[in-house]
Formats: structure tokens, C-alpha cells, sequence
């Protein structure tokens, strides 16, 4: 299992936080999302390495990029 911790400048409310961990479920291979509005962070753990590729472009796809 992969951990990794993106940042995030876009989240700016608990809205962003909540739209963040409902869309990263959908990932394949996504064991668990956190998102944190005061550090503007999102951690995942995911099963391998080849999931932060979808993650990433998730991120992207929803509007809040990591940086």
C-alpha cells in the first residue's frame, strides 16, 4: 500500500473538503481520502503507485488540482 499527500490550494471550504472524498471513491484501487481544509492537503491511500496517475488526473477532472 502507497501513502501520499497532495497539496491542494483550491480547497477553500468544507464543501471543497466533502467534493473532494465523495469523487476520489470512485478510483480504483483508492483505499481511503482525507482532505483537510486548513492545510489545503488531500491523503490518500491507495493500493500501488499506478493509482496516484488516476488520483491525480480525478483531482484535476473535479477542479481542484494539487499544486
Amino acid at each position: 500500500m502507497t501513502t501520499k499527500t497532495y497539496n491542494v490550494p483550491a480547497i477553500s471550504c468544507g464543501h471543497c473538503v466533502m467534493t473532494i472524498e465523495r469523487e476520489l471513491k470512485y478510483v480504483d484501487g483508492l483505499h481511503s481520502v482525507k482532505a483537510d481544509q486548513e492545510s489545503k492537503a488531500v491523503r490518500v491511500e491507495v493500493e500501488s503507485d499506478d493509482v496516484l496517475t488516476a488520483v491525480e488526473a480525478m483531482l484535476a477532472e473535479i477542479g481542484y488540482p494539487a499544486a
